[in-house]
């Protein structure tokens, strides 16, 4: 059974998530501050966190930052009010998995967990030209040398990857990546582009992911 921690002060949310999710056959630990949450985390092996973005001693972000520097690859949901792309880019630079938006489907929020606990191939490698992807070390190299994303980032790159050769739009994108399924603003797509790239610092002739403008991104080798 996987193990998931819950980090939320608001008692009512608490206790229909836990409900909920115990239902659906999870292990559930609760936490309602940062530092009851930082403390957990500690004491418990857990597959999951979902991390309420406003908490009293330690805000979400705080706790994600700290529990990011001590677990790289745990994977972490942000229960948040907060919707700008500004404030979606910062939760996930700080090492959010994902996030999910107050009020939220319950259902939804079960499909999202459900991804993020998917297993990966052990043996899986990914490759774009000059960059590696090491699926199951969370890696990727170019020119053998070890470039750091943030878990977002990995992700985005790998769905670029996964479908070289293929224009993906971002509509499908924010869908199949961030696993949203409604109208948002698709702008945090070129965010996180931008800095993948940057990261990556490929050759001004290594154009291996391409902007297809009004459209999305396409990777090819």
């Amino acid at each position: 059974m996987k193990r998931i921690l819950i980090v939320e002060d608001e008692e009512g949310i608490m206790q229909f998530l836990k409900q909920g999710l115990e239902e659906e056959g999870y292990l559930v630990t609760s936490a309602y501050d940062g530092e009851q949450g930082l403390s957990a985390f500690k004491e418990n092996k857990f597959d999951l966190i979902l991390l309420d973005w406003m908490l009293p001693k330690m805000t979400g972000v705080e706790l994600c930052k700290l529990i990011r520097n001590l677990q790289a690859k745990l994977p972490i949901i942000f229960l948040t009010a907060k919707d700008t792309v500004e404030e979606t880019v910062e939760g996930l630079k700080n090492g959010a998995n994902d996030y999910i938006k107050k009020p939220f489907s319950f259902d939804e929020l079960v499909e999202r967990i459900k991804v993020q606990l998917r297993d990966v191939s052990d043996s899986e490698v990914l490759e774009l030209g000059p960059i590696l992807i090491n699926l199951q070390k969370h890696t990727v190299t170019v020119d053998q040398q070890e470039v750091s994303l943030t878990h977002k980032e990995f992700d985005l790159l790998c769905y670029l990857v996964k479908n070289k050769g293929v224009v993906c739009t971002r509509t499908q994108i924010i869908q199949d990546v961030w696993n949203i399924h409604f109208e948002y603003d698709t702008g945090v797509i070129d965010v996180f582009m931008n800095a993948i790239r940057k990261k990556l610092n490929l050759k001004v002739d290594q154009d291996y992911i391409k902007t297809i403008r009004g459209v999305g991104y396409i990777a090819k080798d």
